[in-house]
């Protein structure tokens, strides 16, 4: 357990950074901020205890995750000077929070004995909802509505983890591994431009 939990604590801060990062690029106050930021890093495990019934919902019962956020914005607002310009920042402390967030919203989908599929789910949400209402919060379209393969790479990393869960592999190797692939899938589809296919406008459409 004490792997997951920090595990869990480092994807409440990458993600609490992102959010951090994305407000105050709009100009948004130190409140607005620190709204902004708690929303991205809790809101999709919030969703995902609310679904599955689980209580206290994580932050409620472990203040560590207050204190987290908090340490993310300082952070931010004390190395934005020279963070802000690389343009793959964001990119890096997004990529490092879905896939922390993927794999521990399945396993505690697993341990609350949800079919594998719901729990895969499960962990589709807590990795990318945080970052929807960010994207919305922030007048932005949310990035997994948009071109960039993001969803999907939760998919394939939570596919992953049963996988190996399967062979009975170490929790190790099992965070390890599909970690490693939902970072690769990310990097390899934002460096090659890949995306998913989309429904033409004129598939319904008679000739």
């Amino acid at each position: 357990m004490e792997l997951i939990y920090v595990l869990d604590i480092l994807g409440t801060f990458a993600f609490a950074t992102s959010g951090a990062l994305v407000a105050s690029d709009k100009k948004f106050d130190l409140f607005g901020v620190l709204i902004i930021a708690f929303v991205t890093a809790v809101g999709g495990g919030m969703l995902r205890d609310v679904l599955i019934n689980a209580h206290p919902i994580n932050w409620i019962g472990d203040l560590n995750y207050l204190y987290t956020i908090f340490a993310a914005v300082f952070f931010t607002f004390l190395f934005k000077s020279k963070i802000a310009y690389l343009s793959k920042t964001m990119f890096l402390f997004d990529t490092i929070g879905i896939s922390v967030f993927t794999l521990l919203g399945l396993e505690k989908g697993l341990a609350f004995n949800l079919h594998p599929i719901v729990a895969l789910i499960m962990g589709m949400i807590s990795a990318v909802f945080g970052g929807v209402l960010r994207d919305v919060l922030t007048n932005k379209i949310p990035l997994i509505f948009e071109k960039e393969i993001y969803a999907s790479a939760c998919l394939a990393g939570g596919i992953t983890y049963l996988v190996l869960n399967e062979f009975s592999a170490p929790q190790a190797v099992l965070f390890v591994v599909s970690t490693i692939v939902i970072v690769l899938i990310r990097v390899v589809s934002v460096r090659f431009e890949l995306e998913l296919p989309k429904i033409k406008d004129d598939l319904f459409t008679k000739k």
